[in-house]
């Protein structure tokens, strides 16, 4: 975590590679756990052609539904079934499925792959339409989260998240990476690979750059770096540290932690760099800051009541108001995309758990029983979050419904996994 406060704060403090620089070790193996209360039964059938896939395309996109905790898969046992044909409606009525998802994936003379998929409500029996996608085999991982994007929105409403991708930090001896991810954790790929300490990767709204703080230079210092070109840029390295960047919801600023004057305070920077302006005027620390979805208020962490709390202020400055009253040490803000929800993590008992407060009605709802959980980011759906923990002695990723009642592990092959945060929605 990028704070003072943080329960697992490791600094190793030295030259640097940027991106492509390492292989893409770091793939997941998910472990769903757990029963959701009102969970739609599907049929994903095997897709025609999925056997010479060098992608199931099918398994991916049954993956991904469970994962969110709205859906739960019914047994498709031998059924392959493609897109152009009416199936037997009475055959997965029988089965209990409310919906079905038939399709196909087919090698083309060029290389690329032909995916095609079709949606059924079983219950009405009615064609729920379907899309094709030309894709490279580099992409066919991301054709089947598209798939399952459609399948999720169709079927609740709500818009899927499981084309986005999440940004990491792993360790690995005395090598520090930023990888970029599917929201499966799949398909990683090196962002940045550097002997000293990466923290804090923060997307931006468009999820074209990550800002983050490394500690090549010794000392902590904030960056923006692009994600397809690997070209960054130097955004604050004043006297002192420079921590914990937050992106305003319109991309123009970031918020940061900068003990240029003295103890941590916030400050306002445009997001290209520049001569920072102060937001907080304490005698504490005050850190950590994160904007409230709609950009007027800023949510941090301050010692400033004696002990670490989070605290709401106007984004521009002004005064402060404490907003978390459960517990005695509460830490790492996170405002969930709708702006109903704020997770946080909480020290209880000695151990770091997970909160979820309705701010509403500020009524709070821890959803895990880990000790060590870290860094909460919200989906841009705002449905679930993901958060690093440690599990039988391991660090490693989850994701968790709101209520704690649908998890998924994502256990890293190699290296201490934490700084997990989630990026938006990718314009199409």
């Amino acid at each position: 975590m990028p704070s003072e406060f943080s329960p697992r704060r490791r600094h190793c403090v030295a030259g640097l590679a940027l991106a492509g620089a390492l292989p893409a070790w770091a793939q997941f193996r998910v472990e769903v756990t757990g029963v959701g209360l009102t969970q739609l039964p599907i049929a994903v059938a095997t897709f025609r052609g999925d056997e010479q896939s060098p992608q199931k395309i099918a398994a991916i996109v049954q993956a991904d539904l469970e994962r969110s905790g709205q859906f739960r898969g019914v047994d498709v046992s031998g059924a392959a079934l493609d897109e152009a044909s009416r199936p037997d409606m009475a055959q997965w009525r029988q089965r209990a499925a409310d919906s079905l998802l038939t399709g196909s994936v087919t090698r083309l003379a060029d290389g690329r792959f032909d995916v095609r998929f079709r949606l059924w409500d079983v219950v009405r029996g009615q064609d729920l339409g379907g899309q094709s996608y030309s894709v490279v085999q580099a992409d066919l991982r991301l054709s089947a989260h598209r798939i399952a994007d459609y399948v999720y929105e169709k079927l609740t409403g709500e818009r899927g998240v499981f084309s986005t991708r999440i940004a990491y930090v792993t360790r690995a001896g005395q090598r520090y990476t930023l990888w970029v991810a599917d929201a499966d954790g799949e398909n990683s790929q090196t962002a940045l690979a550097s002997p000293e300490s990466i923290i804090s990767p923060a997307w931006s709204p468009t999820g074209q750059q990550l800002a983050y703080v490394s500690f090549e230079s010794r000392k902590p210092v904030v960056y923006v770096h692009d994600v397809a070109s690997g070209r960054r840029r130097l955004v604050a390295n004043f006297r002192g540290s420079n921590s914990a960047p937050a992106w305003s919801p319109d991309g123009r600023t970031l918020a940061v932690t900068l003990t240029r004057d003295g103890g941590s305070q916030l400050y306002a920077i445009d997001s290209n760099g520049g001569e920072p302006r102060r937001l907080t005027q304490s005698s504490s620390i005050d850190t950590e800051p994160a904007f409230s979805p709609d950009g007027k208020n800023l949510y941090f962490v301050s010692d400033r009541g004696g002990a670490p709390q989070i605290y709401r202020m106007p984004a521009s400055g002004g005064a402060a108001e404490r907003v978390t009253f459960s517990g005695s040490y509460n830490i790492s803000p996170a405002l969930s995309p709708d702006g109903r929800w704020l997770a946080y993590v909480s020290r209880i008992g000695g151990a770091f758990r997970l909160q979820v407060m309705e701010l509403a009605t500020s009524t709070v709802a821890g959803i895990t029983d880990t000790t060590a959980d870290e860094r909460p980011s919200f989906a841009p759906n705002s449905k679930l979050l993901v958060y690093a923990t440690v599990q039988n002695g391991r660090e490693a990723l989850m994701t968790s419904t709101l209520d704690g009642k649908i998890k998924a592990r994502l256990a890293g092959q190699a290296g201490d996994i934490r700084e997990p945060d989630w990026g938006p929605f990718l314009k199409a």
